[in-house]
């Protein structure tokens, strides 16, 4: 626990950078305060005294809390406090993990928990590049073992050049959002969306984030060395090499036929079968309370031996366990229009995954809310991952989805985004859901497939299709393979899942998680390569099935007809407290929605229920013209003369002497409350009032 007070300063990418240690949060294992710009979160990092018994993996948690006076806002809802984390927060906490879970010790099992809080946020420099570097220095200065330091960039393209920590404002003319976290040798992290960019520009894009990453990991080593805390001596897992080689004798062989079984779940029978009779074994070779103390490093044993049995497979006989080359796709099929009712349905199956794609398409009500630091906004594009346990052959209780589910949509709805048309092409919202059929490796890019080619059934008219690839790898003493189309064993005992997507012309997402401390530009370079080749016969899948966007929207789409006026006139629309623009929806039962331009969408299913709708609007907003005729109702009646409606919400006077070509005594003699009439208008007065006529006027139903 650090007792004197640290705070340095540089200047990075032309903004004010700041650590800070001493001052706050002084009872967890580490805390730093960082500000980059007017940006800044105090970042913690805390370890359990004790280690968690009989644990697998390591138990690290990352937090990531988004106060709202960091921005000056006050939360929504009931209880106006912060609540669960919002989808941005979570989809940052696990940006923060994934480049620093890998850089723990081998049989660590002390709980961890990295909490960052954002507690200034200028909307222009980005929190989780804060987050990143905060939760590498809360680690390096605590006496938490960790291999660090690391740090994280963004990454924008403009007119073709490149730009480290872009604002928000160049953000949007910008053709790629990357996010890059590294080490000094090696990056460790990749995620992104990008505007259909090549392999080539984007490797450039990598070599440059890792320039800068340098730099800030130069200022934190400084900063590292200042505080001078020493690493505590924790117990570790250590790994028995007597028990491993003796499993390994026991098991090994069989293991290699285990793994090469046909198919996912006979693979995994057949693996089980291997592990009871190990189990057997050992349970007749020790007694109760010996073969319960060395339980855990058994199952260690088993698996280790798994994961040389299909290392070795790959490095040594240049085999899959599923019997594919490296570069080899599993067998695709697609299908679209599987659901009847549904705007637009696709269906993706590739080896054992399987993502069944639903679009669908609504009005602007639809449109998702979007309430987190920066400024409330709505999105008329949006996708939806589930995975169901089913998917995997588990029972399991159905819950909201996790960090895993919302990750995984996220990198599917940016892979599509730089093809979804603008709302001026296209007045809908656009919905995706991806529903996890069958799950053997990559999901998220079966979701990308999917996404697309119901898009396309749906009559979207997206500017190309997408398809993504997960690529995996291994390495061993220096050398290194490059799986294609990974299955989920390949992911859980490989050492990198490398995710991208893009269209015939280039990449609009890629993501990349890695289990080993960092990968060289090389292995990056080849890795794009090779998906780029797979995900063109990919979309050569999709286009044989579906070629392009249907012309026209499902039978059971709403249709929107949209309609401009002057802006000035809004609020006669709405009327006062919505009465009017309620009315008429009650009525026609459309949806209607208005922006602040005077873009007023008007979308149904029943195509008189909108025309009747459009005819009220047009009428609220229409001026009089003088000369002009028009169908009205008898709204009120005086001894003078009589108000007809002529328009909706518009009423003019008919004088008593203009009610007929003859001499009239009393109004009622003429017209009462309710009667239709056809009026002309005669004068139009300075103050709007219009005077009509009925005398000379065809009475005859318009």
């Amino acid at each position: 626990m650090l007792k004197k007070m640290i705070r340095m300063e540089t200047e990075f990418a032309g903004r004010k950078l700041t650590l800070e240690t001493g001052r706050m949060a002084k009872q967890a294992n580490g805390s730093v305060f960082v500000q980059y710009g007017g940006t800044s979160a105090l970042v913690t990092a805390t370890v359990s005294k004790t280690r968690r018994e009989g644990m697998d993996y390591f138990p690290l948690v990352v937090d990531f809390v988004e106060k709202m006076y960091a921005s000056g806002k006050i939360p929504g809802g009931f209880f106006k406090r912060e609540a669960k984390p919002s989808t941005n927060a979570t989809l940052t906490a696990r940006l923060i993990d994934r480049p620093i879970r890998p850089l723990f010790p081998n049989g660590f099992r002390n709980e961890v928990q990295v909490i960052v809080t954002v507690l200034s946020y200028d909307k222009k420099n980005s929190p989780e590049v804060v987050g990143m570097l905060g939760a590498s220095a809360a680690l390096s200065i605590s006496n938490i073992p960790f291999h660090g330091p690391i740090a994280g960039v963004k990454v924008g393209l403009i007119d073709d050049e490149l730009i480290i920590n872009p604002n928000l404002e160049q953000m949007e003319n910008s053709a790629l959002d990357l996010s890059v976290a590294g080490k000094e040798n090696a990056i460790m992290m990749v995620e992104g969306g990008a505007y259909e960019i090549s392999e080539e520009k984007m490797v450039e894009a990598l070599d440059f984030a890792h320039t800068e990453i340098k730099k800030i990991i130069e200022f934190q080593n400084e900063f590292i060395e200042k505080a001078g805390i020493e690493k505590t001596e924790f117990e570790y897992d250590v790994e028995d090499k007597e028990m491993l080689q003796e499993v390994s004798d026991q098991v090994k062989e069989k293991l290699k036929v285990a793994v090469v079984a046909n198919s996912k779940e006979a693979r995994q029978d057949a693996i089980d079968e291997v592990k009871a009779d190990l189990i057997e074994f050992y349970e007749e070779k020790f007694d109760e309370d010996e073969f319960k103390e060395k339980k855990s490093q058994i199952y260690s044993a088993f698996d280790n031996t798994i994961s040389d049995v299909i290392r070795s497979k790959a490095m040594n006989e240049g085999k899959r366990i599923d019997g594919r080359g490296f570069d080899d796709i599993r067998e695709i099929t697609c299908d679209v229009d599987i659901l009847a009712q549904t705007h637009g349905s696709a269906l993706f199956t590739r080896g054992e995954t399987q993502s069944l794609g639903v679009t669908t398409l609504g009005t602007g009500s639809d449109e998702k809310m979007i309430d987190n630091l920066d400024e409330m906004f709505k999105k008329s594009f949006y996708l939806d991952y589930n995975f169901p346990p089913f998917s995997v052959g588990e029972v399991k209780f159905l819950r909201g989805p996790g960090r895993r589910e919302l990750g995984h949509g996220h990198l599917a709805e940016r892979a599509l985004i730089p093809v979804i048309p603008t709302t001026e092409e296209f007045p809908y919202t656009i919905r995706i859901v991806s529903e996890i059929l069958e799950s053997n490796g990559s999901s998220s890019m079966a979701t990308v497939c999917t996404g697309s080619m119901s898009l396309m059934a749906a009559g979207v008219p997206i500017k190309r299709p997408v398809a993504g690839i997960a690529n995996g790898l291994i390495i061993e003493n220096g050398k290194h393979v490059i799986l294609t189309d990974i299955l989920g064993t390949e992911d859980h005992y490989g050492d990198m899942d490398f995710k991208v997507t893009g269209t015939e012309l280039g990449i609009t997402a890629l993501q990349m998680d890695i289990k080993v401390e960092g990968i060289t530009r090389e292995i990056m370079s080849e890795a794009l390569q090779k998906a780029k080749i797979s995900r063109k016969i990919i979309l050569n899948k999709i286009v044989q099935t579906i070629e392009s966007s249907r012309s026209e929207v499902s039978e059971f789409a709403p249709k929107i007809s949209i309609i401009q006026i002057d802006k000035k006139k809004i609020g006669h629309i709405i009327g006062p407290g919505g009465k009017i623009i309620n009315a008429i929806i009650d009525e026609t039962g459309v949806t209607i929605d208005i922006d602040d331009d005077g873009s007023v969408r008007i979308g149904s299913t029943d195509a008189k229920m909108m025309e009747l709708a459009k005819k009220k609007i047009l009428g609220i907003v229409e001026e009089p013209e003088l000369g002009k005729i028009y169908r009205g109702k008898v709204k009120g009646v005086k001894d003078f003369g009589a108000f007809v409606e002529y328009l909706p919400h518009k009423e003019g006077l008919v004088h008593i002497s203009n009610l007929a070509k003859t001499r009239t005594k009393n109004t009622t003699d003429v017209v009462n409350i309710g009667d239709e009439v056809n009026v002309k208008v005669i004068k139009i007065d300075d103050n709007g009032k219009v005077g009509l006529t009925m005398k000379f006027v065809n009475q005859d139903k318009k």
